[in-house]
């Protein structure tokens, strides 16, 4: 099974992990909608929906960029309709935009967790809503949200409680929705990093070259993400799926090509890992 012809609405795809699966279901020929705010070049974060849309279209897909807020309602509709008309449908979602930060309580301030519960809950819910009357009438239709298995060991917790409640509704969201459209034919998964992913925003955000060096490309969530989309919806849904260890099951041996920096031999390993969960042999 191939992504030729298929029509992908991702959000935040203008960068990152969402451009990276924007450009892997280009070279199959997928129509991408390319849903993101970025309109101009931020100072410490580049790209733009058009930047974004002419990555798609030279990676041989055709491109749709619209300026979309996840967080409100008559922007995400917009987008939806805009994608079906000019591509007759959708059959992925990705619910790929997400806010973070990672602050204890009483460094919170309220409008952070605003902004992380109206993004990350309110707009994984929202986009799912009105992908799925969409999403019904797919071949094969898949929903992928970038958020993590449902660890609640308190250490998750502890130092980032907004954070970690907005990302684990992400997750039940999927969880939900899995369960509720199984009947329906609609894949509903997660897919989460073992290490840290070398992007523009998290570079930002930490403000450690160094600690890049310890992190993988975003072509291993890309990866993954295409060999989800590409498995028969009514046989692959409610999973929480981590990167390295989907791939391995897959077949893959060979994680090198996707280490940042092939020099380094230390690791950024990312949070919400499962209790007791090991790396597949060979790919750290």
């Amino acid at each position: 099974m191939s992504l030729t012809g298929k029509t992908l609405f991702i959000t935040g795809a203008s960068r990152g992990i969402g451009l990276a699966i924007a450009l892997r279901a280009a070279r199959d020929g997928a129509n991408i909608v390319v849903a993101a705010k970025t309109t101009e070049a931020h100072k410490h974060l580049p790209g733009t929906i058009y930047s974004a849309a002419e990555d798609i279209e030279k990676a041989g897909g055709q491109a749709l960029p619209i300026v979309v807020d996840v967080r409100h309602e008559d922007s995400v509709q917009a987008a939806i309709d805009a994608a079906v008309a000019r591509f007759g449908g959708i059959d992925i979602l990705v619910n790929n935009a997400s806010a973070i930060s990672k602050t204890g309580v009483e460094d919170s301030e309220m409008k952070r967790w605003d902004l992380m519960n109206q993004v990350n809950t309110r707009g994984t819910f929202l986009a799912s809503k009105a992908a799925i009357p969409h999403l019904k009438k797919a071949a094969n239709p898949h929903v992928l949200t970038l958020s993590p298995p449902l660890n609640l060991d308190p250490k998750w917790f502890a130092g980032h409680v907004a954070y970690t409640i907005t990302k684990y509704s992400m997750s039940m969201a999927m969880l939900g929705m899995a369960e509720e459209y199984r009947e329906a034919g609609i894949a509903f998964n997660c897919l989460w990093p073992r290490v840290g992913i070398a992007t523009s925003a998290i570079e930002f955000a930490v403000g450690n070259s160094d600690e890049m060096r310890k992190c993988r490309k975003p072509e291993i969530m890309s990866d993954a993400a295409y060999r989800i989309f590409t498995k028969p919806a009514r046989e692959c849904t409610g999973n929480f799926f981590i990167d390295d260890t989907f791939l391995y099951d897959e077949g893959v041996r060979d994680f090198a090509a996707y280490k940042n920096d092939p020099t380094s031999k230390e690791w950024r390993v990312g949070m919400f890992l499962p209790d007791g969960d090991v790396a597949p042999e060979g790919s750290l």
